[in-house]
């Protein structure tokens, strides 16, 4: 999928970590530029009918205060709602809560920027197993859907043929670059190199089943 290799060279993505109230987290950081204005960004990120087209199907009121849960994935309350410079909710996945925030932009050739910042809560032994590649490569999946979808906006992602791809050739020499590149971001943020490439390894192992 030559559409995939180009838009992950295009994706930025950072590491970092926030003191919270309850402790230290975790913060990852991953955007992208769409060749589309803000508005259809907004509109596609924030509308049931157009989110379950790129991402999975959800449920809920989309709106400020209110309460969504995503089909087989994460659930949570959207906690504030700008539109369309961003919205910010809860991930509440697996009985752990963490903290999403989507900001969009104008970029002055008339495209837009999506920008995702994630915060969690995770321990020292996780991180040290598998690193950022472990939630990262997800968003930048679900980034790879938001782009073809806004490509040809009357198509919809099927996720069967999309979990046949990830475990391709082609998919998964395309996961192996996207676990590469959240290692090399968790070494800008100052992870031993060595450490960070070996977590690396075992997030692919764990995206492709080994």
């Amino acid at each position: 999928m030559i559409f995939a290799t180009h838009e992950m060279s295009t994706v930025r993505r950072t590491v970092g970590d926030r003191t919270l109230e309850a402790g230290q987290a975790r913060v990852q950081t991953i955007s992208q530029v769409y060749d589309t204005d803000v508005e259809d960004l907004w509109e596609a990120v924030t509308t049931a009918e157009r989110i379950a087209r790129w991402f999975l199907p959800v449920s809920g009121d989309l709106a400020e205060g209110g309460k969504y849960a995503i089909e087989g994935n994460a659930s949570g309350t959207i906690t504030s709602c700008d539109r369309p410079r961003g919205f910010a909710a809860t991930w509440e996945f697996n009985g752990q809560v963490s903290w999403i925030e989507v900001r969009l932009t104008a970029e002055p050739d008339g495209r837009s920027r999506f920008e995702l910042e994630h915060v969690a809560h995770v321990d020292d032994e996780f991180w040290d197993q598998y690193g950022p590649g472990a939630t990262g490569i997800g968003w930048d999946l679900s980034l790879l859907g938001l782009g073809m979808h806004l490509k040809e906006p009357g198509s919809a992602i099927d996720p069967r043929e999309s979990e046949a791809w990830t475990l391709s050739a082609e998919g998964k020499a395309y996961l192996r670059t996207l676990a590469d590149a959240w290692a090399e971001a968790a070494i800008a943020h100052g992870q031993d190199a060595t450490e960070a490439r070996a977590a690396a390894d075992r997030s692919y192992a764990f995206y492709t089943g080994g």
